[in-house]
């Protein structure tokens, strides 16, 4: 029996025109990541730290990743390429993100006891 409109067998992923909500999706993250990417550069010019620049390749990463999940709903990158590629990113930019916190100045307010 062949598969009708998006229903579909076991393992297969529907093409990008049968995932107009997904594509949405990803196409408003990728505005989101590029604008605070392009934002995060412009700071990181502005304030040469280290911090700044930790932050900015996260955010670079996200840019990355949501590339990856365009390419995924396009057939470009298989799910299983998706999958290590994006749950690297995650550990990535997971790491970038507690090193700048780690990095901040830390000596402004002593925590509330």
């Amino acid at each position: 029996m062949e598969p009708t409109g998006i229903a579909l067998q076991a393992g297969q992923w529907p093409s990008a025109e049968h995932t107009p909500l997904l594509l949405a999706v990803i196409l408003l993250a990728a505005l989101g990541t590029v604008a605070l990417f392009l934002i995060s550069l412009v700071v990181l010019a502005r304030r040469p730290t280290t911090r700044y620049l930790l932050v900015t390749v996260a955010l670079g990463a996200l840019v990355f990743r949501t590339l990856i999940g365009l390419g995924t709903v396009f057939g470009y990158v298989p799910m299983t390429i998706h999958h290590l590629v994006e749950h690297g990113l995650d550990f990535l930019i997971a790491t970038l993100i507690l090193s700048a916190v780690y990095l901040s100045n830390t000596s402004a307010t002593p925590a509330p006891e």
